[in-house]
Parts: structure tokens; sequence; C-alpha cells
């Protein structure tokens, strides 16, 4: 009898849900001359306050790695992102470019972060 090579066959098909769950912060400040030094403006994460008007105490919420991100505004203008930096830790916003900002300009850091879910069936038939 010859060798013959035997396959399997197996048939599945795969059903997977994501549900994407944003997480939102905002952040509010207006520019004082004190922040501004040249042309950067450094604003510590003491001076913003929060969507609900309440002074942040600490640092402030970050961005996570691939899967968050930063927009700020100047005067309701969303800003390029290589014009600002947020530090690692959220201490502080450094803006640069910023000589042209009047004094007293509503400044919105709004950071937003993605928490996925996901559930996957898989269904094997043979």
């Amino acid at each position: 009898m010859a060798t013959k090579l035997f396959k399997l066959v197996v048939d599945a098909v795969t059903t997977t849900d994501t549900d994407i769950h944003p997480e939102v912060e905002n952040y509010f400040y207006e520019l004082s001359e004190t922040e501004r030094s040249g042309s950067t403006v450094t604003i510590p994460s003491t001076l913003f306050t929060d969507s609900e008007g309440t002074a942040v105490t600490g640092n402030l919420t970050t961005a996570a790695a691939n899967n968050g991100y930063y927009l700020l505004f100047i005067n309701g203008v969303l800003q390029q992102s290589s014009l600002y930096t947020v530090s690692v830790d959220g201490s502080e916003v450094v803006i640069t470019n910023a000589d042209s900002i009047l004094v007293g300009t509503p400044i919105t850091l709004v950071v937003n972060n993605f928490v996925p879910d996901s559930d996957s069936t898989t269904t094997v038939t043979t």
C-alpha cells in the first residue's frame, strides 16, 4: 500500500466584539505673563482647572502610549502637536513659538485615552 498523507480538515468561525470606551479629561487655563520665558510658555499642572472648574492639585492625566492622544486649543484654535509637549508625568505643558499669544488667552488641553474591551468566541465544526 502506498504512503498516503492525511490532511486534517477543520472549519472554524471566530466572532470578536470590541467596545471602545474613551476616557476624556479637559483642562483649562488663561495665559499669564509669569509663565512666559521668551517665546516659550511653561504651564505647571496646578494652574489648570478641570471641567468642573476645580483647580488641579496634582498632575494632569497623561495620554496612554499607543492608546491615547492630546489636543491643545489656544483661543479655541487647535494647535499642531509639534508646537507643544506634555511632560511624561503630567506636571507641566510647554508651548513653543508662543510669543504672539496674548495674556488672558484661554488654553484648553484635552486628554483622550481609550480603554478597549474585546470578547471573542470561536466555534469549531469538523
